[in-house]
This record gives structure tokens, sequence and C-alpha cells, in this order.
């Protein structure tokens, strides 16, 4: 085996990021009009986008599928090799059959198109070779050829494999702003992800409501607030006045603020003390927006109000930890 030191790897990396990066470079001038034509035909779509390829071409297919369904345009993979066995009975006239290939010649793809033009089915094809079979018997082809894999003896499919790859983003995004594809389907299509949590969870969905909001009026003393923060265990308590509209907060900070002065816990109301015109939200506000908020301030936790000013609720970071959310 021979000797390689750690500053060959580095260079060897580096080597193959350059061959693929100017790889995706050229495929820029190949967004043509075969392209529009191919976002035309997938935008007015009936039915589903069906992807196939063989090999690593599949592997590529299988990602470029999952990012069309998630992003709004239904798609799922077919094997080749299964489909001439059976599957072919997923794919229905209302779909359209987009199929990889890099030479173009994969026999198992070959074996499928007669019968795809005779249910009627539209084929765009993404090969390398625009003289192949998949590219002359397709409706529409996608050139993408490379002039160099970066692999050493341009052999293992790696600079073909990723610009195959940029062309299905390329697809997808073109047809996600197409439809007017919006954050929040993205998340609407994520729902157990971060990502979904972030843009689906409101602070109504994570916020403490009727009798686990912690609040005193304003008449009450520092210990009666306390004791209201250790019952609700969320470091904090609104004050409100006598129609529940919010006057202030107090907290654990306000109260190490407050021992530091030598307060009479026991005697001192606690509208001397608290944090006046504190920070409130809504109950629909995002609750990602919020913690951002939390996190760039410092702010441990917050209260929840009406259009009216009057408390509905409250959380704390705690309550966005154990949703997720960060």
């Amino acid at each position: 085996m021979p000797s390689i030191d750690k500053t060959d790897f580095q260079q060897l990396g580096r080597e193959v990021i350059a061959t693929e990066l100017a790889e995706i470079s050229a495929l820029e001038t190949r967004i043509d009009e075969n392209f529009s034509r191919a976002c035309e035909l997938l935008l007015n779509c009936k039915g589903r986008i069906v992807i196939t390829g063989m090999g690593k071409s599949g592997h590529i297919g299988g990602k470029i599928a999952a990012t069309l369904a998630s992003t709004g345009s239904p798609a799922f993979f077919v094997h080749p090799g299964e489909a001439s066995h059976g599957d072919l009975g997923m794919i229905t006239k209302n779909d359209i059959v987009i199929a990889l290939s890099n030479s173009g010649n994969t026999a198992e793809i070959a074996t499928i198109i007669p019968i795809l033009k005779r249910f009627g089915v539209p084929l765009i094809s993404m090969t390398g070779d625009k003289n192949s079979i998949l590219a002359t018997e397709a409706d529409i082809n996608l050139d993408v050829g490379v002039s160099k894999e970066a692999c050493p003896h341009d052999l293992a499919p790696t600079s073909s494999t990723t610009v195959a790859l940029v062309m299905g983003d390329a697809l997808a995004v073109a047809l996600l702003q197409a439809r007017g594809f919006t954050a929040e389907d993205f998340a609407l299509s994520h729902p157990g992800g971060n990502l979904g949590r972030r843009l689906l969870l409101h602070v109504s969905d994570i916020m403490h409501q009727d009798d686990r909001v912690p609040k005193v009026k304003n008449t009450a003393t520092v210990s009666e607030a306390l004791l209201e923060m250790s019952n609700k265990g969320l470091g904090m308590t609104a004050i409100t006045d006598t129609d529940d509209k919010v006057l202030g907060i107090y907290t654990d900070g306000d109260l190490r603020r407050s021992l530091d002065k030598n307060i009479d816990v026991h005697n001192t109301p606690i509208s001397d003390v608290m944090t006046k015109n504190c920070r409130t939200t809504t109950a629909n506000e995002l609750a990602a927006s919020i913690v951002k908020i939390m996190d760039d301030q410092g702010i441990n936790g917050f209260l929840v109000t009406d259009e009216n000013n009057k408390l509905i609720g409250a959380f704390n970071m705690h309550d966005v930890l154990r949703v997720g959310i960060v």
C-alpha cells in the first residue's frame, strides 16, 4: 500500500471538490429551454412524479424524489429492475417519469421505455449522453453529462452523480417557487422534525394556562409572590390588577436583586420591586420567534396576554426545551 501522509489526504480531498465544482459550474449553461419545458410539464402533472434509476443513479433518484415530495410535488422512486416485474403497475397515465442514467443505455430502463410509451406516460430523461437510447426516446432530455469524474480512474460515479443531484434540486426548487410553496407548507410535511416544530408550534402550544399560570395581585407582598413562584415552578410570577391585566413581572433574577437590597419580603409590596412594563407575547406568535428574543435578551420566561393585555398564559425555557424547538 502506498504511503500517504495527512497533507496528501487533504490535497486529494481538495482536488475532488475542485473537480466537482467545475462540473457543477458547467451545468449552469444547460439550464435552457429543455429545463423550462420540463418544469412546465411537471408543474401541470395531474398525477405523481415517478423517479427511476439504476445503481448510483438510483440512489440520487431516491433523494430527488424525496426532495420533490417534501416541497409540494408528489413524487416517489421506482426501481427499474422491479418495474419490469410488476412495479410498473404503480405508474398511471396521469404520472410523469423522470429516468436517470449517466450512460443513457441502462438495460433495465431501456426495457420499460416501450411500456411507458404504450401507456402514454411522459418521459423526462437525465443523461450524460444526448445520443443515447434514453435521451432520444424521452420527451425531454436534461443534459447532466460531465467531462471528468472525480475518481482518478474516471470510473466511479462521483461528478456525474453530483451534477444529477444538483439538476434534481434545480427542478424541485423551481417548481417550489412556481407553486408558491411556503415555509409553512414545508413544515406541514415535516411535523416530526426540528424544522417542522419551529415553523408549526405557536406560543399557545407550549404555554401554561388557567390555574397553572403564576400570578399575584399588585397588592400582594413579596413573600406571597415567592410562594406563588414556588407553587407554579416557572421561576417567575405575573403581577396583575383586579381585571387580570399585566402590570409587571417578578422573576428569580428580581428576587436576587431584592435580597441584595435587604428588603423585608414579608411587608414590601410586590409592586415596589417588580419589573414594570415587561415584555409580553401573544398566543398566536410562532414559538421559535419568541425563543430567539429570549436567547438574544437573556430572558428565561414570558407572559402571554390577549389584545387587552389580560394575562392568559406563561412559559419558560424549560417548556421550549420540552417541545424540542431548540
